[in-house]
C-alpha cells in the first residue's frame, strides 16, 4: 500500500528546523514504512537534496513558493492509495482532484476549522471529501465537532509522542551526565533550574515567567529561569516582544538566561538540565509536544489548563495545572512549592515518565495511524471512530 505525506509550507521534513508536526513526522516514519511504502512531500532546504530516499522513506522537495502547485502536479503522476494531508484542510479539494482515486485522511494539529479560517460551505466540502480526520487532542476534535458535528464518527484522536529510546529520565546515569554537559555548557552547575521551551511569542507567555521569577528569588536565590527559543523556528532574529522580554528581564538578569534557537534534534536533552518545566501558555494550546518531552526527561511540569494540556497532565500526579493563567503570583507560587518539595516534584516526575512510557512513544501514535490507515482503504468501510478517546490518566 502506497502512502503519502504532506506537510505544511511552512518547515522541511526531516524536522531540520523543528516544528511540531515534523517532529511527529520524523518519529513515526520508521514504523509506518515497515508496512507501507511511503513518500514524504515537503518544502525544499538548503541543506536537503531535491529528492531522497532515506531508510525506506522516499522524499520530494519543492520550494516554498510554489509548493501546492507542485505537489498537485506530483500526486497527478504518481499513483497514492492513501494521502494523508497535515493541517492544511483547505487544500484537500485541490489534491482531491489531482488524485480522485485517493483515500485522504486529514490530520489536524491546529484549530483550522474556526470561523476565521474556514467559511461553512468549505469545511462542509472538505469533511465530505476525506475518509478519516485524526486530530492531535480531545481539544482539536471538539473544535471540529462544534461546527460540523456530522465530522465526529470520522475522526480519532491520535497524541503525539517522544522516541523513547533516545529519552533517557534524569534519573539515569545517561541523563544525569546529558544534564551535567548542558548545565556546564550555560554554567548553571549549581542553579535550581526553571525551564521554557518554545517560541518566544506572546501567546506562549515567557513575558509572565519572567514576572513570575521576580518572587521566586526572594526565597530562592540559586534559581534561574532558562528560556529556551527563538521568534521562530531556527530564526533568532528579534522583534517587538523579545526586546520586551529582554527589557523585562534586565532587573534581574543574573536569574534569566536566554538560549535562543535550539537545533531540534537537542531539544529533548534540554529538558534534562531543568528542575522545572514550565509551559506557560496563555492561548488554547492544542496539546503542545513540550509535555511529552518533559515527561519523557523525567522533568517536573507546571503547565496552564488550556486547550489540550490537561488531556496529559493530572492535576498532583504528573504534573500542576495553573487555572490563573496569566496570573504571575500563580507560577511563582508553583514553583516555589516544587522547588520547596523536592521528594514530591521527583514522584510527579516518575510519574510521568511512566505515563509516556505506556502512553505516548511514538510507537504507540504509529500503531494508532496504522489502523486508522488499514481501515480506510476496507472496501465496506465504516467511518474509524475514536480510536483513541481521551486520555484518562489512572491514578495509583
Amino acid at each position: 500500500m502506497k502512502i503519502a505525506y504532506i506537510c505544511t509550507e511552512k518547515l522541511p521534513s526531516p524536522a531540520i528546523r523543528g516544528g511540531a508536526i515534523q517532529m511527529m513526522i520524523d518519529g513515526v516514519s520508521p514504523y509506518i514504512c515497515q508496512e507501507f511504502d511511503l513518500t514524504i512531500f515537503s518544502i525544499s532546504d538548503p541543506s536537503l537534496p531535491k529528492q531522497s530516499t532515506q531508510n525506506n522513506i522516499h522524499y520530494m522537495y519543492f520550494p516554498q513558493i510554489e509548493y501546492e502547485q507542485n505537489v498537485i502536479k506530483a500526486l497527478q503522476s504518481n499513483a497514492f492509495d492513501i494521502i494523508h494531508v497535515f493541517n492544511r484542510p483547505k487544500n484537500i479539494p485541490l489534491y482531491k482532484q489531482a488524485s480522485p482515486g485517493s483515500k485522504f485522511v486529514l490530520g489536524l494539529h491546529n484549530d483550522m476549522f474556526a470561523e476565521h479560517k474556514i467559511s461553512f460551505l468549505e469545511g462542509n466540502l472538505i469533511i465530505e471529501m476525506v475518509t478519516a480526520i485524526v486530530t492531535v487532542s480531545n481539544y482539536i476534535r471538539e473544535t471540529v465537532i462544534e461546527r460540523f458535528p456530522q465530522a465526529e464518527h470520522k475522526i480519532s484522536i491520535v497524541y503525539s509522542g517522544v522516541n523513547i529510546k533516545t529519552s533517557p529520565p534524569i534519573w539515569t546515569p545517561n541523563g544525569q551526565k546529558i544534564r551535567n554537559e548542558f548545565r556546564k555548557k550555560y554554567a548553571i552547575q549549581d542553579k535550581k533550574v526553571i525551564l521554557f521551551v518554545g517560541r518566544l511569542t506572546k501567546n506562549k507567555g515567557p513575558d509572565i515567567l519572567i514576572h513570575s521569577m521576580k518572587e521566586v528569588i526572594k526565597a530562592h536565590k540559586d534559581a534561574v529561569l532558562v528560556i529556551v527559543g527563538g521568534k521562530w523556528f531556527s530564526d533568532n532574529g528579534v522583534n517587538k516582544y523579545i526586546k520586551k522580554l529582554h527589557s523585562l528581564a534586565k532587573p534581574i538578569k543574573e536569574h534569566v538566561l536566554f538560549t535562543k534557537f535550539i537545533p531540534a534534534d537537542q531539544i529533548h536533552n534540554i529538558f534534562l538540565m531543568g528542575d522545572i518545566f514550565v509551559c506557560s501558555s496563555q492561548w488554547h494550546e492544542p496539546l503542545a509536544r513540550v509535555h511529552y518531552e518533559a515527561m519523557a526527561a523525567g522533568t517536573p511540569i507546571i503547565t496552564t489548563n488550556r486547550g489540550g494540556n490537561a488531556e496529559v497532565i493530572t492535576d498532583e500526579h504528573n504534573g500542576c495545572l495553573i487555572e490563573q493563567y496569566n496570573n504571575p503570583k500563580e507560577f511563582s507560587r508553583l514553583i516555589q512549592g516544587l522547588l520547596s518539595q523536592p521528594e514530591f516534584a521527583k514522584l510527579m516526575a516518575q510519574n510521568g515518565r511512566q505515563i509516556v512510557e505506556k502512553n505516548f512513544t511514538f510507537m504507540h501514535t504509529a500503531n494508532k495511524l496504522k489502523q486508522v490507515y488499514k481501515q480506510v482503504t476496507i472496501p465496506t468501510h465504516q467511518p474509524v471512530k475514536n480510536l483513541m478517546r481521551p486520555l484518562k490518566i489512572q491514578i495509583i
